[in-house]
C-alpha cells in the first residue's frame, strides 16, 4: 500500500514558502511563477499554514478586498487535517474527501516535512496502479 512517504521519494519535498506578512498578490505572483495552487505560510522556519487559490477566490475577491494590502497570515489556512510521511494515499484521499480540501501538510512527528496535493495523490495512484498492471502481465506472459 502506498504511502505519502512514497510521493515524496518521486517528487522530493521542496516547498515554496512564505512569511505570514507577505502581501496577498506577491503570494499570487509566485504561485503563477511556480505553477502551483498554494504556498506553505512560515514564520522563522516555523508552519503556520497554508494560502491557497481557494483562500484568495473564497475570502479575498468574494469579499471585495484588495489584495495587495492584505497579507497571507489574515486569510491563510490554519486548522487543515495533517498527514504523516506513513499515512496511506487511501487515508490521505479520505481526510481530503472529508474536509473538502485539495492540500494536506506533512508532519513527522512534529516536525513539518511538506504539503501534498490531491494531484500528488493521484498521480501516485495511477503509477501504483500501472505498476501493478505491468506485474500482471509478466505474471500472465511466464505464467501462460
Amino acid at each position: 500500500m502506498k504511502k505519502v512517504s512514497d510521493i515524496f521519494k518521486r517528487k522530493g519535498s521542496i516547498n515554496v514558502a512564505v512569511s505570514s506578512n507577505t502581501p496577498v498578490f506577491d503570494a499570487l505572483k509566485l504561485m503563477a511563477e511556480k505553477n502551483i495552487g498554494s504556498v506553505v505560510v512560515m514564520n522563522e522556519n516555523k508552519y503556520l499554514g497554508l494560502f491557497t487559490e481557494r483562500d484568495y477566490a473564497r475570502k479575498v475577491i468574494l469579499h471585495g478586498k484588495n489584495s495587495s494590502k492584505l497579507n497571507v497570515g489574515e486569510i491563510m489556512s490554519e486548522y487543515l487535517p495533517k498527514a504523516s510521511p506513513n499515512s496511506t494515499l487511501e487515508e490521505c484521499m479520505e481526510m481530503m474527501t472529508n474536509h473538502n480540501v485539495r492540500y494536506i501538510p506533512v508532519f513527522d512527528n512534529e516536525e513539518y516535512v511538506g504539503v501534498i496535493s490531491i494531484i500528488d495523490v493521484v498521480k501516485e495512484t495511477i503509477m501504483d496502479q500501472k505498476d501493478t498492471i505491468e506485474n500482471l502481465k509478466s505474471y500472465i506472459h511466464f505464467a501462460g
